[in-house]
C-alpha cells in the first residue's frame, strides 16, 4: 500500500461517489471552497495498486493564540468491500501520514467525524499509536467532543416509487405537499445572481431572527454558492411571485443532502416548504440519486425541525460524533478551558 496526496478531482470523487452515502463534506469541491475561504487543504489517499482503498481531506482551521486544529468532516471514508485486515492497515498508514503532517504544521489536534464507533474500531485505535517506525514516542489520545456536523439524520429512500414514498410519510406531511400544490406553489432550481442570492440571503435572514439560528457570514454562503451547480444548488419556493422559501442542497454520488434552508414570515400557512423538500427529493430521484439526506435532527436543539423532517421518514441514521485526535497535549487543555468558558457567555 501507498499514501499519496491526490491531486485530481476526477480520481478523487470517483473513489467517493462509489461509496455508500457518499459524502459530499469529502469531495474535491469542498475542499475548494474551503481554499476559496482561505484555508489550505490536504486531500490523502491509500492506494493499493490502482485501487484506492482510503482517504481523507483536510482542512486547516486556526485557533486564537496562532493554533491551529486539522478538520477532516464525515471522514475518514474507506472502501466499505475490502477486508478487515486492509481497513486497519490503510487507515493506520493514513492517521500516520496525517502526524507527520501535523508535525510539520504546528497543529494542535485532528478533529474527525468516523462512521464506526471508536470502541469496535482496532484501526483508530492502532493509529493513535507512535509510528512504527519511530521510536519513543507519545501515545496519542482520542477525545470525544461536541459535534460539528449532526450525529443524526433522517433519510429518505429514493429508490422506492414515487407513490410508495408518499405514502410512507406522515399524513400530515402529505396534506401539507398537496395543500401546497393546490395554493399553487412553485419550486424552482435558480442561477446564482445578485437578485436570486439577495433573496436568498434575505430569507435566512428572516429564519434566523425568528427561529435563533446562527448563520455563517454572508461571503460563506455566496462563495458556497459560487462553487458548481452540479454539486451545489440553490431552490426557491415561489407564491403569488414571491419567493417565500429556500434550500441549499448537494448532489454527490449517490445522495442529495439538505444543507441549508430558510422561509418567509409571510405565507406560512401555504405550507411551501413542504413541497419543496418533495420537488429536491423527486429531482434528486430523476437524476439517479438513492437517497435523500435531511442532514440533522435533534429533538432538544431544533424540536420543530426535527418533528419537520421526521414528516418525510421513519428511517434514521446515527454517526459516532465527532472526535478530536490530539497531537499536542498540553495546548489542546488550554483550548478546551477558552471553549468552555466562551459557551458559558
Amino acid at each position: 500500500m501507498d499514501i499519496i496526496e491526490i491531486k485530481t478531482k476526477e480520481s478523487l470523487n470517483h473513489f467517493l461517489e462509489k461509496q455508500p452515502s457518499s459524502q459530499f463534506l469529502q469531495a474535491w469541491q469542498w475542499g475548494e471552497f474551503h481554499i476559496k475561504l482561505g484555508s489550505k487543504v490536504w486531500r490523502l489517499i491509500v492506494k493499493e495498486g490502482d485501487k484506492i482503498l482510503a482517504g481523507a481531506s483536510l482542512i486547516k482551521k486556526d485557533l486564537p493564540m496562532g493554533n491551529n486544529y486539522f478538520y477532516c468532516p464525515r471522514g475518514p471514508i474507506v472502501k466499505e468491500d475490502i477486508s478487515k485486515i486492509k481497513k486497519d492497515l490503510a487507515l493506520e498508514l493514513l492517521f500516520n501520514e496525517i502526524k507527520k503532517i501535523a508535525k510539520v504544521e504546528g497543529v494542535m489536534f485532528m478533529r474527525f467525524e468516523p462512521k464506526e464507533e471508536i470502541k469496535e474500531s482496532a484501526h483508530l485505535r492502532q493509529a493513535c499509536l507512535p509510528t512504527r517506525q519511530g521510536s519513543g514516542g507519545q501515545e496519542f489520545q482520542i477525545i470525544k467532543t461536541l459535534d460539528i456536523q449532526p450525529s443524526q439524520t433522517i433519510v429518505l429512500d429514493l429508490e422506492k416509487e414515487e407513490d410508495e414514498l408518499l405514502q410512507s410519510m406522515h399524513q400530515k406531511t402529505r396534506y401539507n405537499i398537496r395543500l401546497a400544490e393546490k395554493k399553487g406553489v412553485k419550486i424552482a432550481q435558480v442561477k446564482l445572481e445578485l437578485d436570486n442570492f439577495d433573496n436568498f440571503w434575505g430569507l435566512m435572514s428572516e429564519t434566523k431572527d425568528r427561529d435563533s439560528f446562527r448563520l455563517h457570514g454572508i461571503d460563506y454562503y455566496r462563495e458556497m454558492l459560487d462553487i458548481d451547480t452540479d454539486f451545489i444548488k440553490l431552490f426557491f419556493a415561489k407564491y403569488e411571485n414571491r419567493n417565500i422559501a429556500t434550500a441549499i442542497v448537494s448532489f454527490f454520488g449517490d445522495t442529495a443532502t439538505y444543507m441549508h434552508g430558510a422561509s418567509s414570515n409571510n405565507d406560512r400557512n401555504v405550507m411551501a416548504p413542504y413541497l419543496l423538500q418533495w420537488e429536491i427529493a423527486k429531482q434528486a430521484k430523476a437524476n439517479g440519486l438513492k437517497q435523500y439526506d435531511f442532514f440533522g435532527i435533534d429533538e432538544v436543539r431544533w424540536p420543530g425541525v426535527t418533528r419537520f423532517k421526521r414528516g418525510f421518514s421513519e428511517k434514521e441514521i446515527n454517526y459516532p460524533g465527532t472526535f478530536d485526535l490530539v497531537f499536542n497535549s498540553g495546548w489542546y487543555s488550554v483550548y478546551k478551558m477558552i471553549r468552555k468558558v466562551r459557551r458559558t457567555f
